[in-house]
């Protein structure tokens, strides 16, 4: 590893002692802090170029550094065109741009410019000392990075004057910093998903990848090679044809772009707003858009534009078509099926096919529709309710024992029991009234109206009419009537009786008189 070469100061003081002073190479070294065979080599390279001290006076550090140490047969060139650094650095953002492509460009245009190597080094020269928000070079369209701020803004009730703090989600795209800040009111799920659809509807586009932390809202399980992510998220990427790339744990670099942003956004946007207070968060929103506009539009130094005009060259012409419409958002959710074929989403309970009971299925929850899938496939779809604790239950999903007892209501029993006679729906609609419930009624009229089929809808009928005369109101009564035949007198044509039947073994009526 070469010797760290000595700075100037200490150049001119060695020529200085040699000179001026006529001291030895080893006082010289003493005095300096130097090896005396570094001494010896300065000196040496000094008499070679005719310098002595003083130092001529055109002969700045710089100079004096370049003549003192350059290669053997060095002879200065003339100054050569220099590229537009700010072009170059921008046009590597552009899908397939390379520095040797640039290069040649500029040879084009300069056949006596720089070699390709030389080329290169300037143009890193010039990246390191250009804005830290700039110091990564990023594809087109490729990303968009995405993350909350870690301050919040106050936000007031104008009734009460309680105070909620609402959070700031920061956008980013990785080749021109166009920013996108919104407020929302938490770091949920929810909100996680609407500030994506607002940030995609602000870039009018769709980047090839969304790059984002690892919050619970986004990604389920942490992990460097196969994370996992939220299935609400990865259907909100799916429908937009993009895709989710979360960063990795504990390395915010792999996120830099955003994390500058956020700091932008707080000292840009937040710092401006702290001395306003705000009463919506519709309120707050709109002053973050109005200071946000100034932010892309704000000139960027060494670049010499503004986020929006890069967004506008570079980014926009590479971003993806938005879908004719946004995302609709969707939960979703892992349940058991119940015994009696329901599923509790949100308190309320929905119906899947009663093949189902006991197997987990998958409910995905939107504004207005409750739809369950199993094994990939939806197997049921219903309206959304929002009363807590009922049931909602399709016909079809029932049983066949289930759904021949709730397809009996009042009206169909009455309708049934009027077929009989008028007695029988009499006694059917007093057995359903006296009733707390109705449906408390109803297995006592299946079982008066199955009746008929043992004893006929006549009997039936007047077994009825003679309950309803002595206050029989059960099943039990009105099948005790007809078992005993006290329902015969109430009989509108009685039945004859059979002629009597005559036989040498019977003694008739006359024997006994």
């Amino acid at each position: 590893m070469p010797a760290e070469r000595l700075s100037m100061r200490k150049v001119r003081e060695v020529l200085r002692l040699r000179h001026a002073s006529g001291a030895s190479v080893r006082m010289i070294a003493r005095s300096v802090g130097v090896g005396h065979t570094t001494v010896a080599e300065y000196l040496r390279r000094a008499a070679v170029l005719g310098i002595t001290w003083p130092v001529p006076a055109e002969f700045d550090d710089a100079a004096l550094e370049r003549r003192l140490f350059a290669p053997a047969g060095f002879h200065p060139v003339p100054t050569r065109a220099m590229p537009d650094w700010n072009h170059v650095h921008a046009e590597l953002r552009r899908r397939g741009v390379t520095l040797l492509l640039l290069w040649e460009e500029y040879r084009a245009e300069q056949p006596d410019g720089y070699g390709y190597s030389r080329f290169c080094d300037l143009y890193i020269d010039w990246r390191r000392g250009i804005s830290a928000t700039m110091r990564q070079t990023h594809v087109a369209g490729e990303k968009l990075f995405v993350d909350y701020a870690g301050d919040t803004v106050p936000v007031f009730d104008g009734a009460t004057g309680e105070e909620r703090p609402a959070h700031v989600f920061v956008a980013v795209l990785g080749a021109s910093n166009y920013t996108y800040a919104e407020a929302r009111w938490s770091e949920g799920l929810a909100d996680w998903i609407g500030a994506h659809v607002n940030a995609l509807a602000f870039l009018g586009g769709v980047p090839k990848l969304l790059v984002c932390d690892n919050l619970r809202a986004g990604v389920t399980a942490a992990c460097r090679y196969e994370p996992g992510i939220n299935r609400t998220y990865e259907e909100m990427a799916a429908h937009y044809g993009t895709a989710v790339l979360p960063g990795r744990v504990r390395r915010p670099r792999d996120k830099a772009k955003v994390e500058v942003a956020v700091l932008i956004v707080e000292r840009f946007i937040l710092a401006r707003l702290r001395n306003r207070r705000f009463l919506s968060l519709g309120e707050l929103n709109e002053a973050i858009r109005e200071v946000l506009g100034d932010l892309n539009a704000r000139l960027m130094r060494r670049l010499g534009a503004s986020r929006r005009e890069f967004f506008a060259t570079i980014d926009q012409p590479a971003l993806l078509p938005l879908p004719p419409e946004p995302y609709a958002y969707a939960e979703w959710r892992r349940c058991r099926v119940a015994p009696d074929y329901h599923v509790e989403v949100h308190g309320h309970f929905y119906s899947v096919p009663s093949r189902l009971i006991r197997e987990m299925v998958e409910a995905r929850v939107t504004d207005t529709t409750v739809e369950m899938f199993h094994a990939g496939k939806r197997v049921a779809a219903h309206p959304r309710s929002a009363m807590k604790q009922r049931h909602t239950t399709v016909a079809e999903h029932m049983p066949s024992a289930h759904r021949r007892y709730a397809s009996w209501t009042p009206a169909r029993l009455l309708s049934f029991a009027a077929e009989v006679g008028p007695g029988t729906a009499a006694l059917v609609e007093t057995i359903l009234r006296t009733k707390p419930h109705p449906e408390q009624g109803f297995r006592a009229c299946l079982g008066i109206l199955r009746l008929a089929k043992t004893y006929g809808e006549a009997r039936l009928e007047a077994a009825c009419q003679r309950g309803l005369t002595i206050g029989a109101r059960s099943y039990g009564s009105i099948a005790s009537i007809l078992r005993t035949g006290l329902d015969r007198a109430f009989q509108e044509d009685p039945a004859p009786d059979p002629a009597p039947l005559l036989h040498a073994n019977i003694r008739g009526r006359g024997y006994y008189h």
